[in-house]
């Protein structure tokens, strides 16, 4: 079945960094837009960065825009999320995710990994 199994979060201080990576099992992985999204304690989850099949074209929010780099390694069937300059704001727990088309049409998300951002 479709599998994302995230890791890499944990704590750090403002200013520093952290790389998190997403392993998926279960399709096609360089067929598929992958995308990280975060929550943060009572608020909505949003997408962080896209990155389309080959890399080709990357997104971000604008509130990380210059500080994340998304990318993928289709021989590993991974993607990655290096947050650079982080701050308080960005705690969160961070999500991997892809819709996927027929036959496993729908909507798939890993369990996240807590990033941490405190002095």
């Amino acid at each position: 079945q479709v599998q994302f199994v995230e890791s890499g979060g944990g704590l750090v201080q403002p200013g520093e960094s952290l790389r998190l990576s997403c392993a998926a099992s279960g399709f096609i992985f360089r067929y598929y837009t992958m995308s990280w999204h975060r929550q943060a304690p009572g608020k909505e989850r949003e997408l962080v960065a896209s990155i389309t099949p080959a890399g080709r074209t990357t997104n971000y929010a604008d509130s990380v825009k210059g500080r994340f780099t998304i990318s993928r390694d289709d021989a590993k069937n991974t993607v990655y999320l290096q947050m650079n300059s982080l701050r308080p704001e960005d705690t969160a727990v961070y999500y991997c995710y892809a819709n996927l088309n027929s036959p496993l049409r729908g909507d798939y998300w890993g369990k996240g990994t807590l990033v941490t951002v405190s002095s």
